[in-house]
């Protein structure tokens, strides 16, 4: 976990960088002043800065290019405007507190979904999964993760709840990209018949069915997911492949 210094930095520089877009000093894509700058600005040392610029790459808010800079990206001010996904990636929250609070609240979006779904919505739910069959068929399991996203993206749409929808890009994209925790080919294909079941629930417009397996599905996930961030952390176990 990081300590509390770098946290409050990277909390400081976060909210500079976020002021300086506003005064217009910064725009997507620009490159920021050098470190020594950055660490005179917010009077600290430039080691300091160099971690809390790490930090930020991780968000995506910054790109750093060897020999030449660190440049904010296109979409920096999307990303720093989320602050669920800064707080999971500096305040240590863990994997078992991000399932949860899915468990809390995604259940019952599958509940309304089934109650609220059109039929096109329907249509692109089922195509989700057999993109997810395609690639898994392929053995693209990044891409598998990505027609995931877009399937739990798309139940939250069809609960038509848009606060909880603003939710789900920080939480899954942080998911994605900041555990780096990996699923094996097998663990892949019982996600995919997971998916299945809920799919069969809104479909039959069943809210109780939609709620009980979504939630069985966040368990299992939940569970394949502790299970490979113990093997990863294993000094043993070969690198595997990421995805969330």
């Amino acid at each position: 976990m990081p300590s509390r210094a770098s946290r409050d930095l990277t909390t400081t520089l976060v909210a500079g960088l976020k002021q300086m877009i506003a005064d217009g000093d910064l725009h997507h894509g620009a490159k920021l002043p050098p470190e020594r700058d950055l660490a005179k600005r917010f009077s600290v040392n430039r080691a300091s800065v160099r971690q809390a610029l790490k930090a930020l790459e991780v968000m995506g808010v910054v790109r750093q290019r060897v020999g030449d800079g660190t440049y904010l990206t296109q979409d920096a001010s999307t990303t720093l405007s989320a602050p669920l996904e800064f707080l999971l990636l500096v305040d240590g929250i863990t994997t078992s507190e991000i399932y949860e609070a899915r468990r809390i609240f995604e259940p019952e979006l599958a509940a309304r979904a089934a109650r609220r779904h059109s039929p096109e919505e329907l249509l692109q739910l089922e195509e989700s999964v057999a993109e997810m069959r395609r690639h898994f068929e392929s053995g693209s399991l990044a891409d598998v993760a990505a027609s995931d996203q877009r399937f739990h993206r798309l139940i939250w749409e069809m609960a038509g709840n848009r606060v909880c929808l603003r939710m789900f890009v920080p939480l899954h994209r942080t998911m994605t990209n900041s555990f780096a925790i990996s699923w094996s080919i097998h663990d892949y294909a019982v996600a995919i018949g997971s998916h299945t079941g809920i799919i069969e629930a809104i479909r039959a417009g069943d809210a109780e069915a939609a709620r009980r397996s979504m939630s069985e599905h966040l368990d299992r996930a939940e569970s394949v997911h502790l299970a490979a961030a113990r093997q990863s952390a294993s000094p043993t176990t070969p690198a595997q492949s990421s995805a969330a």
